[in-house]
């Protein structure tokens, strides 16, 4: 069992930063591929970054290409999104989720990652 938390959420103007972090407990972060999802007033979640577990292969959203990062720190169990320019499009509940996975392997489908955490509530004004 993987227990993930949340943390960096807020309200920002549009064109600025924030990032997030997820920090994880229970099992050995490493074997697992890392997630972050996002959900909109009624919209269905959709996936915006994944990370394997080797922190070398990524996989981007179109929408959040070139302005969000991810990133993980295994010694610390952590993974992380940097994100800049902010849209009013990007407010959402983001959410990060883990799957054990090959050491090369990027997940995109939530129904892959069996582990979420609560989310974080992310508000970009215009």
């Amino acid at each position: 069992q993987v227990q993930l938390v949340e943390s960096g959420g807020g309200l920002v103007q549009a064109g600025g930063s924030l990032r997030l972090s997820c920090a994880a407990s229970g099992r050995s972060f490493s074997g697992y591929a890392m997630g972050w999802f996002r959900q909109a007033p009624g919209k269905e979640r959709e996936f915006v970054v994944g990370i394997s577990w080797a922190g070398s292969n990524t996989n981007y959203a179109d929408s959040v290409k070139g302005r969000f990062t991810i990133s993980r720190d295994n010694a610390k169990n952590t993974v992380y999104l940097q994100m800049h320019s902010l849209k009013p499009e990007d407010t959402a509940v983001y959410y990060c989720a883990a799957a054990a996975a090959p050491a090369y392997y990027v997940k995109m489908r939530s129904s892959e990652y069996p582990y979420w955490g609560q989310g974080t509530q992310v508000t970009v004004s215009s």
